[in-house]
């Protein structure tokens, strides 16, 4: 079997890769049955001579691998018919810009294993760049701090190079007196923990962080039953809000009321409440002045993230008297942190993690007849159809969704 590493064709250009040189070394001499090669690119973090540098043929042509693995979305016109190919296509949400791409794939009888479907037998992700994001993520919402406030200046994470690079900068500041609150039980939000821990800020409990004062930094680790409440008043567990998120609402303004900067690294299910209305953050009590949301979910349930920012322009303001968009700096702003694409700032670091993941995680199921479903389960698309378990995307393809 033939394996491809492909260069990455989507705008903006995007650094990162499934596998570094070394990991792509480790795969071959644990199944040197395989054969692989690296598509030639100029962007690519780690040079075409460092693949060459360890025995890996760097090549032009990808048409003879059996299996081409990628980042983003390849465009269409970049598409090689019947292969299998791996990379995030953002369709399983039924994403209206690429439904032409889902289409092109069904159309080129390609077998399609977007990274996000690959997953344990309970669903739970089995790869993916959430720490990265939750590493950038918390670097840049103190970097916001900084900015907002005139008070230090932090180069910008992807003129670095290492996580440990993030984390050196980030011990030069003082924050004073901060309350930081950090939402989610996840990849994402235990990225951002690191950051924290590295920092050396303290951690406090739910109740600590609620009712004391502190003459130093402190951070609170909030799960979704911290923040959200049935509302009969029973206390039952995490499944339960996730089976059943409308028996449920909001109990974030006891944590907005004490909050400095607002680290959102958890995940929002569909119908679950919002943590914070625009009409929560019009109120007097509202306190929280900074945020980095790394969920990113637009105009929802973080109501001053009105929309995503970009690496190049990462800071927005949002007046919640008015509901709109102003300055970062103005003085009625809530300071809002919202890049929906922050681990292409940590190229390197990204790229090693994910294909530690993608080893351990996928590459043994091509060699033992699947034996734990991880492909069978990822598999989107096949002889020109959707699978199974795919199918609820067919009103999508067709155009109706």
């Amino acid at each position: 079997m033939k394996f491809g590493i492909i260069k990455e064709r989507k705008n903006p250009p995007d650094r990162r890769v499934v596998f570094s040189p070394e990991k792509l070394k480790q795969f071959k001499q644990t199944y040197s049955n395989a054969e692989i090669v690296v598509e030639s690119s100029a962007i690519r973090v780690f040079s075409d001579d460092q693949y060459k540098n360890v025995g890996i043929k760097v090549t032009e042509n990808m048409t003879d691998c059996d299996v081409l693995l990628g980042v983003k979305e390849v465009p269409i016109d970049a598409l090689i018919p019947n292969k299998k190919y791996f990379f995030f296509s953002h369709t399983i949400k039924k994403q209206p810009y690429n439904r032409a791409l889902l289409n092109a794939i069904l159309e080129k009888n390609i077998q399609l294993y977007d990274h996000e479907t690959i997953v344990k037998e309970n669903g739970a992700r089995l790869i993916g760049f959430g720490r990265y994001a939750g590493i950038v993520g918390a670097y840049n919402g103190f970097r916001a701090i900084g900015l907002a406030n005139k008070t230090f200046n932090l180069p910008k994470a992807e003129t670095l190079d290492s996580q440990q690079e993030l984390i050196a900068e980030l011990k030069k500041i003082d924050l004073k007196n901060l309350k930081i609150l950090l939402t989610g039980n996840g990849k994402v939000a235990y990225g951002a923990k690191e950051m924290l821990d590295a920092m050396q800020i303290k951690e406090v409990s739910v109740n600590e962080y609620l009712n004391n004062h502190y003459a130093e930094p402190v951070y609170c680790l909030a799960d979704v039953l911290d923040y959200n409440k049935r509302k009969d008043g029973k206390v039952i567990d995490n499944f339960d809000f996730y089976k059943h998120p409308e028996a449920y609402e909001a109990n974030f303004m006891r944590f907005a009321e004490v909050t400095d900067f607002f680290i959102a690294g958890h995940f929002y299910g569909d119908g679950a409440p919002y943590l914070y209305t625009r009409e929560d953050a019009k109120s007097n009590n509202f306190n929280i002045k900074y945020v980095a949301d790394i969920s990113c979910d637009i105009d929802g349930p973080v109501a001053s993230t009105i929309r995503p920012s970009t690496i190049a322009e990462p800071l927005y303001g949002y007046n919640p008297a008015t509901e709109k968009e102003v300055d970062f700096k103005d003085k009625n702003a809530i300071v809002v942190m919202a890049v929906d694409n922050l681990p292409c700032e940590l190229p390197k670091d990204a790229s090693e993690g994910f294909g530690e993941m993608f080893l351990e995680n996928v590459i043994p199921a091509f060699f033992n007849n699947d034996k734990n479903g991880v492909l069978e389960r990822a598999k989107m698309t096949e002889n020109g159809k959707l699978t199974a378990r795919f199918s609820y995307l067919q009103d999508y393809v067709n155009g109706r969704e």
